[in-house]
């Protein structure tokens, strides 16, 4: 694979890098020279410093023969810029974009633009963690607007079924795990203590999931 990262911030290093030691061919695009120290000693991939705006800056990375560009710099234009430009103008098959206020991801959305929201991303995980104790993420869809939740069954939920454990309609079950093997989960599925159950969710479902879980055990 051919890819291009505009921005060689600690983000946009840490991704050449993977995308090099996996053995892609990697252009690193900068405006800042400096930033090229965030990159390892051994990394081999080409690194080019220049306005990601200028597409004479684009065309030498190699945009006209890419696979895939990643915006990552911390500024939403010039990713919002870039993406688009990749996508209308070089017709880059598949382009992925930073979005670092999730106020203007909406924006990125509207030109169709696949994009990741480090900091919406982030503060949802770290408010599921402080909520959550007995329930983990292993999954984010998107921006973590669906994701899928590890949810350990224990004694209070012994041999009630899945429709009676989930109690709204944004959580859905998916699979339980039992004694190291896994089986496909509905609501008519009987629970045993110390299963674990996966369900998709957002995070309103998983919440009143949740607390419907610690209303049994509380009652128990």
């Amino acid at each position: 694979m051919k890819a291009i990262i505009v921005g060689c911030g600690r983000i946009g290093a840490e991704l050449a890098y993977r995308l090099f030691k996996r053995g892609h061919e990697v252009s690193i695009i900068d405006n800042v020279p400096a930033s090229f120290n965030n990159l390892p000693p051994n990394f081999e991939g080409r690194v080019h410093e220049g306005d990601a705006l200028n597409q004479d800056v684009l065309i030498r990375a190699g945009i006209e023969h890419c696979d895939v560009v990643a915006a990552v710099t911390n500024n939403d234009a010039l990713n919002m810029v870039v993406s688009h430009v990749s996508k209308s103008v070089f017709n880059v098959p598949n382009v992925v974009a930073r979005n670092y206020d999730p106020h203007v991801r909406e924006l990125f959305e509207t030109f169709g633009i696949q994009v990741v929201s480090s900091t919406g991303w982030g503060a949802q995980r770290i408010e599921e963690l402080m909520y959550h104790s007995e329930v983990r993420t292993v999954f984010s869809a998107g921006n973590g607007e669906v994701e899928v939740y590890e949810l350990t069954i224990n004694a209070a939920w012994n041999d009630q079924t899945v429709a009676d454990l989930i109690p709204c309609e944004e959580c859905k079950p998916i699979a339980v795990s039992r004694a190291g093997k896994a089986f496909l989960a509905d609501g008519s599925t009987t629970l045993k203590e110390g299963d674990i159950l996966n369900v998709a969710a957002t995070f309103d479902g998983i919440e009143k999931t949740r607390h419907h879980m610690e209303s049994r055990v509380k009652e128990a």
